[in-house]
């Protein structure tokens, strides 16, 4: 049996699960080992001096958990899914594209005079506020959470070892950096980035296949999951029945 290795936060993953067709995941079996855990720094978020913010992940919108003068703020956020959960939690948000060159992109553009400040994890790609700044506008940022590299679970690296197809989306350079550092040597993997940023890290491997999502979106994603699965899993029968 072909096997899907998530290596995304927990509810992240299962999330990412959920939208592969369940006709689909019966037939996987499905290992969760967690590459990164997201912690909340302990210094207080703090928007006395700022107008709007600026969200690149949920993790951001969660460390203003408990601040009440949200009423009538503009977050600015990356993806579709930053933006609910930022709308949910009583900002008025705006999408501002996929990644961080379309958010910046955005932003010079309409070129907004509030005071920005962009809430992100200790280890973050884009120098979203740094090129705003250059740009003219007023942005600073804030560290509000960090991301620390975990190890493969016994499961996973069982599952790598064993002599058997592994399906391994990975999401973000950081993580695909830390799989490429712990993969064992000739495992039968099917590498899918997110993005030729994440691929890079990836390069180094011996794998099956490794191929780069067309939209970084997870259900881009998911649909190129599906695609490698779907074929596995049709060799996988059509060897049994020989």
């Amino acid at each position: 049996m072909a096997c899907l290795l998530m290596t995304r936060p927990p509810d992240a993953a299962r999330r990412f699960v959920e939208l592969l067709p369940k006709s689909l995941t019966t037939e996987l079996e499905v290992i969760y080992s967690p590459l990164i855990s997201v912690q909340p720094m302990d210094a207080r978020v703090s928007l006395d001096s700022f107008d709007a913010v600026i969200f690149t992940s949920s993790n951001g919108v969660s460390a203003t958990d408990g601040i009440i003068e949200l009423k009538d703020r503009v977050a600015f956020c990356l993806g579709q899914r930053t933006t609910q959960i930022a709308s949910n939690a009583g900002w008025t948000a705006q999408m501002c594209g996929k990644t961080a060159d379309d958010l910046v992109e955005y932003l010079l553009q309409r070129r907004p005079s509030e005071m920005l400040v962009h809430l992100r994890g200790q280890h973050s790609r884009g120098n979203i506020a740094e090129r705003l700044t250059e740009a003219g506008l007023t942005c600073r940022e804030q560290i509000v959470y960090d991301q620390c590299l975990l190890p493969l679970t016994t499961e996973a690296d069982s599952a790598l070892a064993r002599l058997q197809n592994v399906i391994v989306p990975l999401f973000s350079p950081r993580t695909a950096r830390q799989f490429a550092d712990l993969c064992p040597a000739g495992s039968k993997i099917h590498l899918i980035a997110m993005s030729e940023a994440v691929e890079e890290p990836l390069k180094s491997l011996k794998y099956k296949d490794l191929q780069v999502c067309s939209e970084p979106e997870a259900k881009s994603m998911a649909q190129l999951v599906s695609e490698v699965a779907t074929q596995l899993i049709r060799v996988e029968s059509d060897l049994s029945a020989q």
